[in-house]
């Protein structure tokens, strides 16, 4: 998953303004007690931070892999969180 991905996926699932805010304040213990953005800031991988935030916030399975791919053919804009 591309960092690009990461943003995309958070977006689709939270909203715009809520995204942020999960990625932002949400402390996420099984990534060191880190937020999502701190974690990505300290290298860890945006799948590895993506799965983190999922079981944290019990989003469902069946959202969680390949959350945030382009789908082919279509065109996207980049989000910023």
């Amino acid at each position: 998953m591309k960092l690009s991905e990461f943003q995309t996926a958070v977006t689709e699932e939270f909203g715009a303004g809520y995204g942020g805010v999960v990625v932002g304040d949400l402390v996420l213990t099984s990534l060191g007690s880190r937020t999502a953005r701190e974690a990505l800031a300290a290298g860890v991988r945006p799948r590895e931070v993506w799965l983190a935030l999922c079981e944290a916030t019990d989003v469902p399975e069946e959202r969680r892999h390949g959350a945030g791919r382009p789908v082919p053919g279509e065109t996207r804009t980049p989000r910023q969180l």
